[in-house]
């Protein structure tokens, strides 16, 4: 063995290609956008770094004459703006996990299992998106209001438990993949749920990503239905905490704009972390309809 070894030329190693990046058009039009984008967060932060008296000057100034964490430091000193991250948290936390499990279930359900009917009542569920959340307020409200979960946290999350477009997204997601791999589960002994839990759900992470994506832009960007439902500062929701510092008297623009700041980090930060899985979920969720 030794002496074959010896004796056995060395390995050549493949040179490594060097692949190129090239610069092609779109990056010119791209680029120019995304700066347009990304000049109203520079804005904000800046702002939040700024005295208080330049924030009330007209026009404001862009860079600040000098950098100060007032504005922070009186946000978490004078408000409660941990207790309503907090709230934020629970709100978003508790909307994604029920937006994966129910509208997993239901999407793998209209995209595989065969039942009289569905057809027709997945074009319901989807027809109920064209419904203008504003006409469901007040119903909502008056039901909310006789279960007893006005005024509480549960009345910021309930509404976010599942939605009809989380439902499409996922069962287009499930008609991506190729039912040849279910049938070879099926053949090795495998139930539906089995399947379901071991083959299918593992391939559906990109689309259960994104589906938590949208989920956490949404519940966590509600105004206008916690403004509504909840009056307890105690159950305050972070975007309706930071509401509150523009009134008719006067408008805390140092809080204003730092509370904006911890409120846009998260939604950052998350979707730097899943833009992979999103990307992959839009290229393929349209191969099948």
């Amino acid at each position: 063995m030794a002496l074959t070894s010896l004796t056995r030329p060395p390995r050549m190693e493949a040179p490594r290609r060097r692949t190129k990046r090239r610069f092609s058009l779109w990056h010119l039009v791209l680029a120019p956008i995304a700066l347009l984008f990304f000049i109203p967060f520079a804005q904000m932060l800046l702002a939040s770094l700024s005295p208080a008296e330049e924030l009330v000057k007209f026009p404001p100034p862009f860079f600040p004459s000098r950098l100060t964490l007032d504005g922070f430091v009186a946000l978490f000193t004078t408000t409660d703006i941990v207790r309503w991250l907090a709230n934020s948290t629970i709100v978003a936390a508790i909307s994604i996990a029920s937006h994966v499990v129910l509208c997993s279930l239901a999407g793998y359900g209209f995209a595989r299992l065969r039942f009289r009917g569905r057809n027709v009542g997945f074009f319901m569920i989807v027809a109920t998106i064209m419904i203008p959340t504003q006409l469901l307020m007040i119903p909502t409200y008056i039901l909310f209001s006789k279960i007893g979960l006005v005024n509480t946290l549960a009345a910021a999350f309930v509404p976010w438990l599942a939605s009809a477009f989380g439902i499409f997204l996922m069962r287009q997601f499930f008609l991506s993949i190729p039912a040849e791999i279910e049938e070879a589960a099926a053949l090795d002994g495998a139930n539906k749920l089995q399947t379901f839990l071991r083959v299918v759900l593992p391939l559906a992470r990109p689309a259960m990503a994104t589906l938590a994506i949208f989920t956490l832009l949404s519940s966590w960007n509600d105004l206008i239905w916690p403004l509504i439902a909840i009056n307890d500062q105690n159950w305050f929701t972070v975007q309706l905490g930071i509401a509150n510092f523009q009134n008719t008297r006067r408008t805390h623009w140092e809080l204003l704009m730092a509370g904006n700041v911890i409120a846009t980090a998260p939604l950052v930060l998350f979707f730097l972390f899943a833009q992979k899985q999103f990307v992959q979920t839009m290229t393929m969720t349209g191969l099948k309809g």
